[in-house]
């Protein structure tokens, strides 16, 4: 454990911090622009907020690392005394889960890593399947986010037509906001197309149907990257419109539900999920001003790309940076629920039958995989 977390390191960090924090003119000339640093929340902060802030997070790795080592000496101690093997089995695995989420952590060290996300739900090829298989996703990653303790809003929805015998209702596009602690670490790479195979409930002979969802995920991002992105108020069309629920059901009376499309781009955002058309209206800019920002940063890594090929002598393949369709070919994730049951994740090959558990919120065994193969 000493290895792998590096208290040592981490220790030695958080005396440099404190000592700086000490210093009697700790919180003067702030305003000065010598004293603005970026932090590894990507975010531009005052020095003073930023030390604090560092400080504050070094301390919690350091106490969960502290209580992990306590439990483990807990552990060697009791299984010295104990003669319940099956409760002392139960014990470890507890424990080794909570190692596991630990050492998950050392790998999210990238910009927005330790922020916030906005996570969005597209239904791909497939009409009304597709649409309630959008509709199963966005569950998924409600749940999901409940499981592990972070706070998620829906902030918007666009609802399918109701069909099959059940008259279910699937949806078109939906947009989540989920906030705690390295949620976009955590949920970067499930950004792609998500691919069902199942029996299809909309269909008279029960035949065997695949659909296609588009998963994106993006950072939160921060005050200063947002004055980055020039945005003229010229540029934009704000339609304002009444927030309802699946089949027009529970229409409000006033028109607080707000969508801005950003016309250089084409890029459309909407939001519904506070009562106040103002609030909408800021979330949803946040929602732009982020996918704008993403938009600029594939655009360099394509243009870096493209001098490399240059100077490498050879036609690059790769498509990253372009927009990806919500079908066949491009999946991360396969998702089986017959002939077979199984998930399977295409870039790890993690796998597992327990789809159920999946849909219901159960990603960390596969998120866990994703974090490691991207470091």
């Amino acid at each position: 454990m000493r290895t792998v977390f590096d208290l040592a390191k981490k220790r030695k960090k958080i005396k440099e911090l404190e000592k700086e924090s000490q210093k009697p003119d700790f919180w003067k000339n702030q305003e000065k622009k010598s004293q603005i640093i970026t932090n590894s929340f990507g975010e531009n902060k005052k020095k003073a907020v930023y030390i604090l802030r560092e400080l504050n997070y070094l301390k919690e790795e350091i106490k969960a690392i502290d209580d992990l080592k306590s439990e483990l000496e807990d552990i060697k101690k009791l299984n010295k005394l104990t003669e319940d093997e099956d409760g002392l089995t139960e014990i470890v695995r507890d424990f080794e889960k909570k190692l596991k989420n630990a050492e998950v952590k050392i790998f999210l060290s990238g910009k927005y890593d330790k922020g916030n996300a906005v996570l969005s739900v597209y239904a791909g090829a497939g009409g009304q399947d597709a649409q309630d298989w959008a509709a199963m996703l966005l569950r998924m990653y409600e749940r999901y986010s409940v499981l592990n303790g972070f706070q998620v809003k829906v902030l918007h929805q666009s609802f399918g037509e109701a069909g099959g015998p059940e008259g279910r209702i699937g949806i078109k596009t939906a947009t989540l906001e989920i906030k705690g602690k390295y949620i976009f670490g955590y949920l970067n790479k499930e950004s792609g197309v998500h691919r069902l195979v199942r029996i299809s409930p909309f269909s008279a002979k029960s035949l065997r149907h695949t659909s296609f969802a588009l998963v994106e995920v993006l950072p939160e991002v921060s005050k200063s990257e947002e004055l980055e992105i020039k945005v003229k108020p010229e540029e934009l069309k704000v339609d304002t419109f009444r927030a309802s629920g699946p089949g027009g059901q529970y229409v409000n009376k006033r028109e607080t539900a707000v969508r801005i499309t950003h016309l250089p781009t084409g890029i459309s955002v909407s939001c519904q999920s506070e009562r106040l058309q103002g609030l909408n209206r800021e979330k949803a800019m946040k929602v732009l001003i982020a996918r704008l920002y993403q938009l600029e940063k594939e655009k360099a890594v394509k243009e870096l790309k493209k001098i490399k090929t240059v100077q490498m002598g050879r036609v690059s393949l790769e498509r990253r940076g372009e927009n990806i369709s919500a079908g066949w070919g491009n999946q991360i994730r396969s998702y089986v629920l017959h002939p077979y049951k199984l998930v399977k994740d295409l870039r790890t090959g993690v796998e597992n039958s327990d789809v159920e558990g999946t849909l219901d919120g159960n990603l960390n065994e596969f998120i866990r995989a994703e974090i490691q193969l991207k470091s």
